[in-house]
């Protein structure tokens, strides 16, 4: 099963449509995941029109991406492996003993948030923040991610591109 993982599009401002780069991979997806800070629902047909999506609310999201499914935070099952999601994992220090505290059987914990690409394993959970698909900030570019599950076994990919690849 391939997860297409974005999070931080706030749209209108930065999100101008799916860029490129992103949608190729979207285009092969069997589920999204938007990690929160949509900011407009509009973001969310649109990835839904490539595959189911899953979304978290992020701090700057409304009741219109509540509305539209989001939820606070999310645990779920896929080929075997337990996904968790959250906008914010607070700080870099002590992030996976706090992740593990809040999603004790959690395989994998995907946040947004930060803008900060990070694939890396912490306290026994592995913590998986795409960076951001529209606002990079102080980053070099932006970036999604690419979770890949099968019979209880994961693999993660940070996908960077262009910022002249975004619409």
């Amino acid at each position: 099963m391939r997860i297409v993982v974005v999070a931080d599009s706030h749209a209108p401002r930065r999100w101008k449509g799916v860029p490129p780069a992103p949608a190729s991979e979207l285009g092969t997806a069997d589920l999204i995941l938007h990690a929160g800070d949509v900011c407009v629902p509009e973001v969310l047909d649109e990835l839904a029109k490539y595959a189911p999506v899953r979304v978290v609310m992020g701090n700057n999201d409304d009741e219109a991406v509540r509305d539209w499914g989001a939820t606070d935070d999310l645990e779920f099952q896929a080929e075997g492996v337990r996904i968790a999601m959250i906008h914010i994992a607070g700080p870099k220090q002590g992030r996976g003993r706090r992740m593990r505290r809040r999603f004790p059987q959690a395989d994998v914990v995907v946040f947004g948030h930060s803008h900060i690409p990070w694939d890396g394993v912490e306290d026994g959970v592995h913590l998986l923040n795409p960076g951001s698909v529209s606002d990079p900030r102080r980053e070099p570019s932006p970036s999604f991610a690419v979770l890949t599950v099968d019979a209880g076994t994961w693999g993660t990919e940070i996908v960077r591109f262009p910022r002249s690849g975004s619409r």
